[in-house]
């Protein structure tokens, strides 16, 4: 579902269930407690909290380090980095305020603009890796990475899968056919 939402496959995926360590990931790119909070400002703009809790309860800054870090190849952590100072940077050239300063709304319609920005940027690299010069490889677009990562640690996080989905612990038993009623939050639970 990220990959659908975002546009693109989810970045460092195969190294994470493969529970390694990418061997392409550069050391020393660390990451301050004010990149974890501004992090976490990101993911509560993109998933906020409602009458269940947001990205940033689910501490979401902290896993998209870990993932990035251990996850991600010299690239995309390049990337990332790089992305988090330009969309600071855009942001005070539009507000006048740094994004963790910015008002929930003015947070709201750039990251929208942004996303469509994201999007954009992923299909034209999908037309690219479809045509004949696949010489040049075209990055990820930083937004998408920031994307990805906050629905894959919120969604994956307690809060997430027992508070924002329905949450069926294991061991359980197996219904085959439950009926939906409007409304609803989407279903979840492992063998149940």
């Amino acid at each position: 579902m990220i990959a659908v939402l975002t546009g693109s496959a989810v970045v460092g995926a195969d190294v994470f269930l493969a529970g390694c360590k990418n061997p392409e990931a550069k050391s020393g790119l660390a990451f301050s407690e004010d990149d974890i909070s501004y992090l976490d400002e990101v993911a509560e703009t993109i998933l906020p909290a409602t009458n269940t809790p947001g990205a940033k309860a689910a501490k979401v800054g902290q896993f998209m380090t870990v993932i990035v870090n251990d996850c991600y190849d010299e690239d995309d952590q390049k990337t990332f980095h790089e992305g988090m100072t330009q969309l600071n940077n855009d942001f005070e050239k539009k507000y006048s305020s740094s994004f963790v300063k910015g008002t929930p709304q003015q947070r709201h319609d750039f990251l929208v603009a942004l996303d469509k920005e994201a999007k954009e940027h992923q299909k034209k690299k999908a037309e690219a890796m479809n045509g004949k010069d696949q010489t040049q490889k075209m990055p990820n677009h930083y937004f998408s990475l920031m994307k990805q990562l906050t629905l894959w640690g919120y969604f994956t996080s307690k809060e997430g899968m027992t508070q924002a989905l329905r949450y069926n612990p294991v061991p359980g038993h197996y219904e085959g056919c439950i009926d939906y009623k409007k409304g609803e939050k989407s279903y979840v639970g492992l063998g149940g």
